[in-house]
């Protein structure tokens, strides 16, 4: 027998401990290297932990929703053990802890055979099991079991209770809950919604935040982009939105007021010579801020491209810390949601955010007519503290006739 540990992976050094989600594998059931086992929930990022060798998963050390460190034991495969049936001994003798993994239940698990495979885990529910069934007031014994051996499963409860699982990576979203009577439902945050409320707190505790706002004309930039999206696809492969759009107009503006693109560091101001340009994401977990960096040598493609694939990270839970380090300035977009206006929270320790907002027809007046024009909201959070009203008002007014006259930002005007 050759056993290897599988162990909590280093995380930085500002990270001390981590949750544990969801167990994708069984002790006894057979993984292959590279294979995720399971996913750890830092404040900040969700990381995988792939199985280091293959073979059979012979011992669950932390369960479900387990608190661990960096190096600390999560499991142990016997990589010259073969198939999933080749520790049954290891099953039997997993610790109380046993993952709580939801399961769809087998139609091969009738009820005959799970009394037979062993009386001893009848009626015995996982953790996650467990808490479902208390909640609702129903006893394992009362439900029947789909897992190995017959224990009750998460999915088992959900059942039994007249309502779908919710996934243990969603813990602390919403969920399903009938309106039925007068309900609550109460959830634990998850790490990252947790870090997201302090850091909002310490963000309006510690600056002096004051918003500017104005409004931009974006006839242009529409007019631009109709006339060359199909081509820009063509050639770079990425649909030209409006977000690059916006990140070279914010990066002008930086330049002039260099102001908006500094932090604070106790009682000194430190301007930062380059622009990274934190993008505001929405992922299933809460939101995230990637990081564009260098934004100001990246080509409009370049940007799009940079987006879109913290896009697709943050929907399949793979932003890394490395993403999320660092930022000079952030840009947040409720437009897509449909946000007509709103005051940005500054993302510590920047000094600026820059909120974006959706674009509707709207009536303005033109020489002296009234005419309709696709309008957006901007927003300009600003920490007042080394941010004078006059480069906050300027800074936005600079971005608005970047947008107004795009031309502009390819000739560096």
């Amino acid at each position: 027998m050759a056993i290897i540990d599988v162990v909590v992976p280093q995380l930085s050094e500002s990270i001390s401990e981590a949750s544990l989600l969801e167990w994708k594998k069984k002790v006894g059931e057979a993984v292959t290297q590279d294979e995720t086992l399971i996913e750890v929930e830092t404040d900040k990022v969700v990381l995988e932990v792939p199985a280091p060798a293959s073979g059979v998963l012979t011992e669950i050390a932390q369960g479900d929703g387990s608190t661990v460190t960096s190096g600390q034991l999560l499991a142990k495969i016997d990589t010259e053990a073969k198939g999933a049936a080749a520790a049954p001994e290891a099953a039997a003798a997993a610790p109380a802890a046993q993952p709580a993994a939801a399961e769809p239940a087998k139609a091969e698990a009738a009820p005959a055979k799970a009394a037979e495979a062993s009386k001893g885990s009848a009626g015995v529910a996982s953790p996650a099991a467990s808490k479902i069934l208390s909640e609702k007031g129903i006893a394992a014994g009362d439900v029947e079991g789909s897992g190995r051996d017959g224990r009750v499963t998460k999915a088992d409860a959900a059942a039994a209770s007249g309502k779908p699982a919710a996934p243990a990576a969603s813990a602390g979203a919403a969920t399903s809950l009938s309106l039925d009577g007068r309900p609550e439902q109460r959830v634990p945050m998850t790490r990252l919604r947790a870090r997201i409320a302090e850091r909002l707190i310490q963000s309006q505790q510690e600056n002096a935040i004051l918003t500017t706002f104005n409004e931009v004309n974006m006839k242009a930039v529409i007019d631009l982009r109709n006339a060359y999206k199909d081509r820009f696809e063509k050639e770079h492969g990425v649909k030209l939105g409006f977000m690059s759009f916006f990140v070279k107009a914010a990066v002008a503006a930086l330049k002039k007021y260099p102001l908006l693109n500094a932090s604070v560091d106790g009682k000194d101001i430190i301007y930062h010579g380059y622009f990274d340009i934190g993008i505001a994401v929405s992922s299933p977990r809460g939101l995230v801020v990637p990081i564009v960096r260098n934004a100001d040598q990246l080509s409009f493609a370049e940007i799009e491209k940079t987006i879109a694939e913290y896009g697709v990270k943050a929907r399949e839970g793979k932003i890394s810390l490395e993403d999320l380090t660092g930022g000079t300035f952030s840009i947040s977009n409720g437009g897509v949601f449909g946000s007509m206006l709103s005051t940005p929270i500054i993302n510590p320790p920047q000094s600026a955010i820059l909120g974006v907002h959706a674009t509707k027809d709207r009536p303005v007046v033109e020489n002296g007519q009234v005419v309709i024009r696709p309008i957006n909201f901007l927003a300009m959070s600003y920490d007042h503290r080394i941010i004078d009203g006059r480069e906050a008002v300027l800074g936005l007014v600079a971005m608005k006739e970047a947008l107004e006259d795009p031309q502009r930002l390819l000739l560096e005007l």
